[in-house]
């Protein structure tokens, strides 16, 4: 990884201590993880999150009766999961390793998944042969990470250059980019899905600008007119499961087998 100041453990562990109290103020992920994991059998299975930040989308795994290990490289984000999960009453196993040398027997999971970890990683190639190594045959692994062609994209390099990103530096990946880094580390890629940011860049930015003035404090999610929201919700009923969709969308997820 880059040595920019926000890409240390130091600064990650302050940015989960600072959101212990606050996380439902933090965006989660809707339902898009849950939706590109769609049709596999996970109840009673071993499940890995990677990089697991809140743990958010793994409660939800557990809660269908996924047997869930979260593994992440800073206490203060696997105390916050402990928490969530105690809350919940959901068992979940804690692990503080490194994600390219996980602690873990070769085989052992069914599913193996990440999101916002590997755009950190200048080189993906040890992160994904490890996700490969501790699966099991015919196993599979979900990488979700930022989508190349997003104005995100774009104001996010912007930031970069200024050293005012809050996650440091980070790449990013068009659909067939994806692709080929997830069969370069062996897998068969099965689809790749993914989904707009709802609500959209500009309203999160807004709301995050806001907020760090300390002006105003918007909600997550604006209370809009069904009317207003007509057109883009028939635009994105048209782009979804399509190609091209996958091309408009802020993030994107590549689904892949070990055969």
């Amino acid at each position: 990884m880059s040595p920019t100041r926000a890409s240390t453990p130091g600064h990650w562990d302050r940015y989960w201590q600072d959101r212990r109290e606050s996380i439902e103020d933090v965006y989660s992920n809707e339902d898009r993880i849950l939706r590109q994991l769609e049709g596999l059998p996970l109840e009673g299975k071993s499940i890995l999150e990677v990089g697991a930040g809140s743990g958010r989308d793994s409660l939800e795994l557990a809660r269908r009766g996924a047997r869930v290990f979260v593994l992440d490289y800073v206490g203060s984000s696997l105390d916050l999961i402990r928490r969530l999960s105690s809350q919940q009453g959901l068992p979940f196993i804690c692990v503080c390793a490194d994600a390219t040398r996980m602690p873990f027997r070769e085989g052992g999971f069914a599913l193996v998944f990440h999101q916002g970890l590997m755009e950190h990683f200048q080189d993906p190639g040890p992160l994904l042969r490890e996700n490969y190594r501790v699966l099991q045959r015919g196993g599979h692994c979900l990488v979700d990470v930022p989508q190349r062609y997003h104005i995100y994209t774009l104001a996010k390099h912007i930031l970069i250059l200024m050293n005012r990103w809050f996650a440091g530096w980070e790449t990013e990946y068009s659909p067939g980019q994806l692709e080929t880094v997830m069969r370069r580390a062996g897998f068969r890629v099965i689809r790749t899905d993914g989904d707009w940011f709802l609500p959209g860049f500009f309203y999160r930015s807004l709301r995050f600008l806001l907020s760090r003035l300390h002006l105003v404090r918007l909600p997550l999610h604006p209370r809009c007119p069904r009317w207003l929201d007509a057109l883009p919700a028939w635009m994105r009923s048209r782009l979804r499961g399509t190609r091209l969709g996958l091309y408009t969308y802020a993030m994107i997820g590549t689904l892949g087998r070990k055969d």
